[in-house]
């Protein structure tokens, strides 16, 4: 379950289109309370019961649009490449207390005068956003759930070939050329960005063996670059394509498996086309 949360996922389309995103939920909420008029819903003095619902639900819509641009200005919601479940499912939590709140505080200006500074009318506002807003919010999440699952897919890793580029040893060198790392092209397994840092994972004796370098990640991509099987698949990760096990995404983006290792090598979504090209070589 905890592996399952911390899962690369889509990114929700309301945070990556909020102006548009907003209006399709507005616009549910709107014709599902207008057809069916659950919850008690009723119109207010001055409005028809339709009219009270599309100001509520223009007051939604302003509320969405400026809650997904205050997320946005955080850098854990803002990059979509590191969306997982946790960060789907707290988007989700938010907006759903946002329309609540906004619910709670439009009556006001839309509801006759009456005393509504009280805790029970404010969780009828809480209750209502949920109980309408879950659905319209939840499809956005559902159309992307089987990201989740693993593909059938496959990729056997190649055979090592006399001759070929794994028979040569690649020289990694540091920032300050103060150090060096060389292995084959078949004991890479994947590389990791940190900071200054790039981490190697590395197979030697059948053993994963982790070896930590002063450098870019940029510039090991070059360094690497003459290795067709060694593929830049995000900003922070570059990953032997011959050592994938299995895979499973979509278009935005990837997460790969690779053999005895527990950690899924991420492929961005700007990544995902070129990724999806070299591997169907390999399987063919």
């Amino acid at each position: 379950m905890k592996s399952l949360i911390k899962r690369q996922f889509p990114q929700n389309f309301i945070l990556r289109n909020p102006f548009l995103g907003s209006l399709l939920i507005a616009a549910f909420c709107f014709i599902f309370v207008a057809l069916y008029q659950p919850l008690e819903t009723h119109a207010s003095g001055a409005f028809k019961y339709t009219e009270t619902m599309a100001i509520y639900t223009v007051f939604v819509a302003m509320g969405i649009w400026a809650i997904m641009g205050t997320l946005k200005q955080f850098e854990y919601f803002r990059e979509e490449q590191n969306w997982n479940l946790t960060k789907e499912i707290l988007l989700i939590l938010f907006v759903l207390a946002g329309i609540g709140i906004i619910i709670y505080f439009a009556a006001f200006l839309i509801e006759p005068p009456a005393n509504r500074w009280n805790f029970a009318t404010f969780f009828d506002s809480m209750l209502n956003a949920v109980l309408i807003g879950i659905v319209p919010l939840s499809f956005f999440t559902l159309i992307n759930i089987g990201y989740l699952k693993p593909e059938a897919i496959k990729i056997a890793p190649n055979e090592e070939k006399p001759g070929d580029t794994q028979a040569q040893k690649i020289t990694i060198e540091s920032q300050l050329k103060k150090e060096s790392l060389e292995f084959y092209p078949s004991a890479f397994l994947y590389a990791e960005s940190d900071g200054n840092y790039v981490t190697f994972y590395l197979l030697e004796d059948n053993k994963t063996s982790k070896r930590t370098i002063r450098n870019s990640i940029s510039a090991i991509e070059e360094q690497v670059a003459s290795v067709p099987e060694l593929f830049r698949s995000h900003r922070a990760f570059i990953v032997n394509l011959n050592r994938i096990v299995a895979r499973r995404g979509n278009s935005s983006g990837y997460q790969l498996k690779l053999k005895g290792i527990d950690t899924e090598i991420p492929v961005s979504r700007k990544k995902a086309p070129t990724f999806k090209k070299l591997t169907g070589k390999l399987e063919g």
